[in-house]
């Protein structure tokens, strides 16, 4: 029993590391940007938040220590937009598969000041509010765990179908370029043969023009 709940726990563990979730602290600039980036899959889940590190605790943060934040999909397509906040959050379901950006710009401001900010973001099985999934459903702690496994598992199978999609993408792109670049040789060889034959004709002509042949 002592060994099923070691194991239990060891691939619990490594089903949560394996999920995604990125949580940072960076700082940034007045009249800057940064972004960062996550590659989400179709219809998978993402959460967000996102906080401006206050330096005076208990006063509130002045103007010039807000964001302007956008999150956006590879196509261009916005799912997030806050203009000068302190902090907030999101969340949505990807209706397309790709990398996602999630960009922060600090209004420009004289003198220059630093804004530090915590970001959190979570996509797949790191997304799911597991507290109220437990509330909901009226689950004990076995149950929560083997649910969480569960989707984890699913989480990480379709990860490899996603893989084995971008891979065939990646061997059709290879294929691809390997014929255009066939082709591109076969036609770089026909023309510089045509351009020594039309060379040993021209030379030729001028020669027996010149009674040299």
């Amino acid at each position: 029993m002592v060994r099923f709940f070691a194991a239990f726990h060891l691939i619990f563990l490594i089903g949560f590391l394996s999920s995604g979730s990125e949580s940072l602290r960076f700082d940034l600039q007045s009249g800057h940007t940064k972004c960062i980036s996550e590659d989400i899959k179709h219809n998978a889940m993402s959460v967000g938040k996102y906080h401006v590190v206050n330096p005076n605790e208990g006063q509130p943060l002045t103007d010039d220590r807000k964001l302007i934040v956008r999150v956006t999909s590879a196509t261009g397509n916005t799912f997030h937009y806050s203009d000068k906040v302190e902090s907030g959050q999101f969340a949505f379901v990807a209706a397309e598969a790709g990398d996602f950006m999630t960009c922060f710009w600090a209004p420009d401001h004289q003198p220059q000041v630093t804004l530090s900010v915590d970001f959190d973001w979570r996509t797949g099985v790191a997304a799911k509010d597991w507290s109220n999934v437990a509330k909901k459903g009226s689950v004990d702690a076995m149950e929560l765990e083997l649910q969480k496994l569960f989707d984890t598992a699913n989480s990480i199978q379709e990860e490899m179908n996603y893989l084995r999609e971008r891979e065939d993408e990646m061997q059709d792109l290879n294929r691809s370029t390997n014929t255009k670049m066939a082709w591109l040789s076969l036609l770089s060889l026909f023309v510089c043969l045509s351009v020594a034959g039309l060379q040993l004709w021209h030379l030729k002509t001028f020669f027996e023009k010149k009674k040299l042949i």
